[in-house]
């Protein structure tokens, strides 16, 4: 299963990490993994090459994370919470494959 868990800090989203395989296919086949997969790229490199903010990621396999400081993190809140609800609507079809939460997370 894909664990999606999008990070809140101080009731602003500052980022996401993106856990796990979902098991729908075999590695390679796998369409969940590779739509989850395709989306956290966008993100990241909207964030990165688009709005030119410094972001922490990390990149593993089964594993993607990225985070903003809160202070950079206002411009943005739509791209971060459109990621979120696109990725809450797809696991709505698939839930068995794909969870969304919300983490608040400290300083």
């Amino acid at each position: 299963m894909i664990l999606a868990k999008f990070l809140l800090l101080e009731k602003k989203l500052v980022g996401f990490e993106i856990s796990g395989h979902s098991g729908f296919a075999e590695q390679g086949e796998d369409v969940i993994c590779a739509a989850v997969s395709s989306c956290a790229y966008m993100v990241a490199n909207t964030v990165t090459e688009i709005y030119h903010t410094k972001a922490e990621i990390k990149n593993e396999d089964g594993f993607l994370s990225l985070s903003v400081p809160i202070s950079e993190s206002e411009a943005l809140q739509p791209l971060f919470e459109g990621f979120r609800l696109h990725l809450k609507a797809f696991s709505e079809d698939c839930k068995e494959y794909l969870k969304v939460r919300n983490v608040s997370i400290k300083k």
